[in-house]
C-alpha cells in the first residue's frame, strides 16, 4: 500500500494533496453547502445553516465536521483555516495519508506517487461544461480537482458571497489616477461647435 495506488481518496483529501489545507477546507465547506449545513452569512463570510440535521445516508467527513461545529458565528474561509479545531482534523486527515505513502515525513508534503494519482484523477475528470445533472458527489469531486474554476461553475453565487473565490476587480488602484483629464465628464462624445458665420 505504500504507493497509494489502493487507497482510496476522498474529494477533502484529494484537495489536500493537490493544493493544500485551504483547498481541503473549501471541500468541506461546500460538501456542508450542498447539504444545507451553510450558508452564505456577510460578504466573504460562511455561517450555519438553518437546517441542522445530518442526512443519515452518508455523514459528513471529520474535516467537514469541525468545520461545521467551529462555526458558532459567521466567519471566513482564511479564519476557519487557521481555526485550531480545524487544523487538528486536518492533521489527523494527514495520518493514513502518510502511512499510505502519499505524504511524505516529517514537512508531509505530497508524494511523488501523490502528485502522479492527482494529475491522473484531473485528466480523467475534466471540469463539467455545466452544472446540470452533477450528483453532489461528482460536484465535490470537481471541485476538490480543479478548485476555483470548478467553484465558479457549480456553486457560483454561494462561493463568491462566502468569499471561496476571489472577486473580479473592475478597476485597478490607478484607474482614477490615470484617466484622461478633462472637462465635461465622460469622453468618447462628441462635441458640437458652433462658430460665427
Amino acid at each position: 500500500m505504500s504507493d497509494g495506488t489502493a487507497f482510496r481518496l476522498e474529494p477533502h483529501e484529494i484537495a489536500l494533496l493537490g493544493d493544500g489545507p485551504r483547498a481541503a477546507v473549501t471541500v468541506a465547506v461546500v460538501d456542508l453547502y450542498l447539504r444545507g449545513l451553510v450558508e452564505a452569512d456577510r460578504p466573504g463570510t460562511i455561517r450555519k445553516g438553518i437546517v441542522d440535521v445530518v442526512s443519515a445516508e452518508r455523514p459528513p467527513s471529520p474535516l467537514a465536521q469541525a468545520v461545521h461545529t467551529s462555526l458558532r458565528e459567521p466567519a471566513g474561509l482564511r479564519t476557519l483555516v487557521k481555526d485550531p479545531d480545524i487544523r487538528i482534523a486536518v492533521a489527523l486527515m494527514r495520518i493514513p495519508l502518510a502511512e499510505a505513502g502519499l505524504l511524505r515525513y516529517p514537512l508531509l508534503g505530497p508524494t511523488r506517487a501523490a502528485r502522479r494519482q492527482v494529475r491522473e484523477l484531473r485528466q480523467s475528470h475534466p471540469l463539467p461544461a455545466s452544472r446540470r445533472g452533477l450528483s453532489d458527489d461528482e460536484r465535490l469531486l470537481a471541485v476538490a480537482l480543479h478548485g476555483e474554476p470548478a467553484l465558479h461553475l457549480l456553486v457560483p453565487r454561494f462561493a463568491l458571497r462566502a468569499g471561496l473565490v476571489r472577486r473580479a476587480e473592475v478597476g485597478g488602484k490607478n484607474l482614477l489616477k490615470n484617466s484622461p483629464r478633462g472637462r465635461g465628464g465622460g469622453g468618447g462624445g462628441c462635441q458640437l461647435l458652433v462658430g460665427k458665420g
